[in-house]
């Protein structure tokens, strides 16, 4: 597009410029578009009045010149009529071409949107896999980190009784064994020794969550965590809101279900722990009404919340999970 309008005198081609406006163009625009196409053709300069159709400078008449050097025999004797039918069909022509370049170049730029989302997702896959590796990297550390931390402690208590050997004094563990076994001179009962309380739901809880972790710890740390999250969308419905049996009811055949929890026994087992059941031939597993304890699923509800939020829930020790809580 030109910036500006030439002073200078342009020339023009007599014949070509009699046969434009036959077509219907001003002597203006048929002026600026024979000497912008070097007199060429007529099809050059109907390209170029196409091509530059919006530009209003060159409404304004040019001095003209005419070269009878670049003046050629009118090889047509065309009527008007002839003359507008040739300017409709070389337009039409010239939309076409234009057409054709637009779609092809509208092709183009479909590859490239479609090259740079294939680099996007693959930047953002290779992004996830390194997440995921450093998340594995820093569980092993944290494994062998406790690991080491044990092997300490042990040692520790190992060389404190080879002291206290060599002092003569008697070891933790003999002081305990002595007092466990000691029966007092005035009682000549024996003593009996009271079995440890069986665990609680809430630490068959914890312990069940924490094996389907540990079983399962060579799996995407994101399926798991989306099992612990069906569990607790399970607890909580039959918890918010007990008194509605479709809460309290779960298909066993549903395919989302059987992904995220029914293919792990853990879940099956935690679930029975929170006082699902299924009844013989039933195809659901259901909390009845009256074993709903709300207590429990909130028990449920607190483990599944430290399963969720601790990443190293269930591949460390007791101890060293209850310090990363």
């Amino acid at each position: 597009m030109a910036s500006h309008i030439e002073t200078d005198a342009v020339e023009v081609n007599r014949g070509l410029l009699k046969e434009l406006e036959d077509m219907g163009f001003s002597m203006a625009r048929a002026a600026w578009a024979l000497h912008h196409s070097g007199n060429s053709s007529l099809e050059e300069a109907v390209n170029w009045i196409i091509d530059h159709e919006n530009d209003s400078q060159f409404e304004k008449m040019p001095l003209m010149e005419f070269n009878i050097e670049i003046e050629s025999p009118n090889p047509y004797d065309d009527t008007t009529e002839t003359s507008q039918a040739r300017a409709k069909e070389l337009m039409e022509q010239a939309h076409k071409l234009r057409e054709e370049e637009d779609t092809k170049r509208e092709r183009e730029r479909e590859k490239e949107r479609i090259r740079a989302g294939k680099e996007m997702m693959e930047t953002k896959r290779i992004a996830e896999e390194n997440e995921r590796r450093r998340n594995i990297a820093l569980i092993r550390k944290a494994e062998k980190d406790e690991e080491k931390k044990a092997r300490e402690k042990i040692m520790v208590k190992v060389n404190e009784d080879k002291r206290k050997r060599r002092l003569g004094l008697p070891t933790e563990t003999e002081s305990a064994s002595t007092s466990s076994t000691h029966v007092s001179p005035l009682n000549t009962k024996r003593v009996v020794m009271s079995p440890p309380s069986p665990a609680s739901k809430a630490e068959e809880m914890r312990e069940c969550l924490r094996s389907l972790r540990r079983n399962h710890k060579d799996e995407d740390p994101r399926i798991t965590r989306k099992t612990f999250e069906t569990l607790m969308t399970v607890v909580r419905n039959a918890a918010n809101k007990p008194g509605e049996e479709k809460y309290r009811r779960i298909r066993l055949t549903n395919n989302l279900f059987h992904e995220r929890v029914g293919r792990y026994s853990e879940g099956i087992e935690f679930l029975e722990l929170c006082g699902f059941k299924r009844q013989d031939g039933s195809e659901f597993f259901s909390l009845p009404y009256r074993d709903v304890d709300i207590n429990r699923l909130r028990d449920a509800a607190f483990q599944l919340n430290a399963a969720i939020t601790n990443p190293f829930f269930g591949l460390l020790s007791t101890e060293a999970e209850d310090r990363e809580q």
